[in-house]
């Protein structure tokens, strides 16, 4: 049996890395606007040890340890981070769906069935499969997240200083992989709270010991982005989403996960969102009170826990994107492990036997019909993207490599542009990508002394693709009622503009 808990998992691995492999078998690794700030910054350092995205500007929308990862690759490699990341993200799944086994084999009580259900359904999840088709940091943050929780439950079963150590700094880097890793902290933080084993002195030590070591890759990131740009973690919004709707959007995404039509979300999505987490902190108060906090399905629990009711309450307070899959994808693991074990945990305690293999058929039946729920929503994603030779939705999918404006961006004579003049677009990830010119985004409608200062410009140039119109941003009809531009290059996708001359006074006046 201690072989199969090996080569079962193995096995479950080599399916995950073939998984990948098909979904970016057409068209490379899925990139989008983050993935071009990670490879900007990546290569920035490889070249000259610099942290600059492709507008000569330090990361700071995101956290510095993914950039170097990629560079560190980059570097022994010789290879670009867009050429390899399929390559990447394969292994880094199959290093996921291998550790995912590992645990549960540890899970209590053991069940190799249960495990391949499980598994079966990790590799199929939409979200996860859609992440991992992409050159994106939660890739790396997921698998960081089953490490923390791996070395976390051995300084549970010991209570060493050496693996309270080595967790909190697993928990560091997670922080530079991930602002939101800061549930990682605060999941260790709360269980060291309800630890009922530790001495009160004791408990504050670790505490204190473990808090310091967890924040301070993470708080001296945040320094060096406030010297270099003013502002800790880039500029940011308040949200424009109220909790329901959050709450809503939260639980959608278990709809989606589930197999639920779009149609059936409005009736299901906020009350499963309830269950979900009510749930959760219903399973930790029966775990503290039972005081088995050290069992891996506690931490899961947990984690899912702080995750869960981070991302609803900071997009209630701060705005980005809308809770999406990808947002929520750190928690599936854990929130399937944290409902799914509850079934095996009855099944236990069922005395007799023949109940006991109903309820395990019913129980097994159930983990198919969900199993092949997803697998007709991953079906449907390879028939779309990859069998109709599409591509992963981004910068490399079809409708950009056959676009005449990107073709022409690529090809592109960089000495047509004063290299004096500012160039601004709409998408400057985008510019950069095509191009490999730097870029400034033009400013956000929200921040009024950006716009006017944009307005101020006596001269600039202006990359503008029509397809990618961000409501959030000031758009080309709004800088044309201001700004009479001159047309260099005209495409169906977009044009490149110029602008010299001054605004009128009395213009400035009126936008102001």
């Amino acid at each position: 049996m201690d072989k199969l808990k090996n080569y079962d998992t193995l096995l479950f691995s080599a399916i995950g890395f073939y998984a990948i492999y098909l979904f970016t078998s057409y068209s490379g690794i899925g990139i989008s606007p983050d993935s071009i700030m990670y490879t900007s910054a990546a290569r920035s350092f490889v070249a000259h040890g610099t942290l600059l995205t492709f507008n000569h500007i330090p990361i700071v929308d995101f956290p510095v340890f993914y950039p170097l990862f990629l560079a560190a690759i980059s570097f022994i490699t010789r290879v670009d981070p867009v050429v390899f990341g399929a390559t990447l993200n394969m292994f880094l799944f199959a290093t996921l769906i291998f550790t995912s086994g590992w645990i549960m084999s540890r899970f209590v009580p053991v069940s190799h069935v249960y495990k391949w259900l499980v598994l079966a359904a990790i590799i199929l999840n939409p979200g996860l499969l859609q992440v991992y088709s992409y050159l994106w940091s939660e890739t790396l943050f997921i698998l960081e997240v089953l490490f923390f929780l791996i070395v976390f439950r051995k300084y549970l079963l010991t209570h060493t200083v050496k693996w309270l150590i080595a967790a909190a700094a697993i928990a560091a880097v997670a922080c530079v992989t991930r602002y939101a890793a800061v549930t990682i902290v605060a999941t260790g933080g709360l269980i060291l709270l309800l630890d009922r084993k530790l001495p009160i002195k004791k408990k504050i030590v670790h505490i204190l010991i473990y808090g310091f070591i967890c924040i301070s890759l993470l708080v001296s990131n945040l320094v060096v982005n406030a010297l270099h740009t003013g502002t800790v973690t880039g500029p940011r919004e308040p949200s424009i989403t109220s909790f329901s709707k959050n709450l809503y959007y939260f639980g959608s995404v278990f709809c989606e996960w589930m197999g639920m039509t779009p149609d059936m979300y409005p009736a299901f999505a906020t009350p499963l969102a309830i269950i979900i987490l009510v749930g959760f902190i219903a399973a930790l108060t029966y775990n503290y009170t039972r005081r088995k906090l050290d069992s891996f399905e506690n931490l899961a629990i947990t984690f899912a826990l702080v995750y869960g009711l981070f991302i609803v309450l900071s997009s209630t307070f701060s705005r980005y994107e809308r809770i999406n899959p990808r947002l929520l994808s750190p928690m599936y693991i854990p929130a399937l492990w944290g409902y799914t074990s509850w079934g095996m945990l009855l099944l236990k305690r069922i005395a007799v036997k023949q109940t006991r293999i109903i309820a395990a058929a019913i129980f097994i039946l159930l983990m198919l019909g969900y199993i092949t729920k997803i697998y007709m929503v991953d079906k449907k994603r390879y028939n779309e993207q990859i069998a109709d030779e599409y591509g992963n939705p981004g910068y490399t999918d079809n409708s950009w490599m056959e676009s005449e404006f990107a073709n022409y961006l690529r090809h592109i004579d960089k000495g047509m542009f004063d290299p004096k003049v500012t160039i601004y677009s709409d998408a400057h990830e985008a510019v950069y990508f095509f191009s490999g010119l730097s870029s400034y985004l033009v400013p956000h409608k929200f921040f009024k002394k950006d716009v006017a200062k944009f307005y101020q410009i006596k001269r600039f140039y202006l990359i503008w693709f029509n397809n990618l119109e961000n409501p959030e941003l000031i758009n080309i009809k709004d800088i044309q009622k201001v700004k009479k531009l001159k047309v260099i290059k005209q495409f169906e996708e977009g044009a490149i503009y110029e602008y010299e001359g001054e605004m009128p006074a009395d213009t400035i006046t009126q936008k102001r």
